[in-house]
């Protein structure tokens, strides 16, 4: 543990940091503008947290595998409550973000391109789960807004008969598309605007640039993976849930 004379500096930057998100948030008046500094204060008090239990257990297969299933559960709890349809879409939500962290994760591990040790897994499951949950977030999220944007556009489809997941397939595949634009946009960008956690942390640890740089390639293509089967599983089977919130709204 670091002297505590040493958390002053960082104790100074972050309160500035906050200070500088609300301050402009209030000049501007955006709503919430202190929604920031809570979940700042939140994300604080979370790491904090986990990094001590972590420091006990982050030898322990067994221990890791636990903190993964926390840290999964409250991804879908986050990514449910994110895109408003009702708790009622929590399986689908743990279906899809499920299928996308097995097959990524189980690619990287079974092909060796990355050690399955305790440390390695819960590095890699974090990145990936926290990838999938705003991919599901986002999918879900458009999901919504595109059906109740272009309700007309259902119910002509429903009028012809057409089943309530018929009528949203279009606007699945859309919301879909529009769920991965952010990380594709920075895979893009990675080493060109953007220095990846993953990249510069294995490089604090130890790592050679070159070997960091593998290390991040294997990270970029399970997020890849992940969100692809994510963001259409998703909103694939969130269609007919989709339609029907919009009924019972506009009744």
């Amino acid at each position: 543990m670091p002297p505590l004379a040493s958390w002053l500096p960082w104790a100074v930057c972050v309160a500035l940091l906050a200070l500088v998100g609300v301050v402009v948030l209030r000049l501007f008046r955006i709503a919430s503008p202190l929604a920031g500094l809570f979940a700042l204060l939140r994300g604080t008090a979370q790491l904090i947290i986990l990094s001590v239990i972590l420091s006990g257990v982050i030898t322990s297969l067994g221990w890791v595998a636990l903190a993964v299933a926390v840290t999964f559960g409250a991804a879908v709890f986050t990514a449910t409550r994110r895109i408003g349809l009702g708790m009622g879409s929590v399986v689908a939500v743990t279906v899809a973000m499920l299928a996308g962290v097995a097959v990524s994760l189980g690619v990287v591990f079974l092909t060796g391109a990355v050690e399955f040790n305790a440390r390695y897994v819960l590095a890699m499951a974090g990145i990936v789960i926290g990838n999938t949950m705003t991919v599901a977030a986002l999918g879900g999220t458009h999901l919504r807004a595109l059906v109740t944007d272009r309700w007309t556009e259902v119910e002509a489809w429903l009028t012809v008969g057409a089943s309530p997941r018929r009528a949203a397939r279009d606007f699945a595949r859309l919301a879909a598309s529009r769920a991965i634009i952010p990380g594709i946009d920075q895979t893009k960008t990675t080493g060109l605007v953007v220095l990846p956690g993953a990249f510069v942390g294995a490089i604090f640890g130890g790592l050679s640039p070159l070997e960091a740089g593998r290390f991040q390639i294997v990270v970029l293509a399970a997020i890849v993976a992940s969100s692809s089967i994510v963001s259409t599983l998703l909103t694939s089977l969130l269609r007919s849930r989709a339609v029907a919130r919009p009924e019972r709204e506009f009744a």
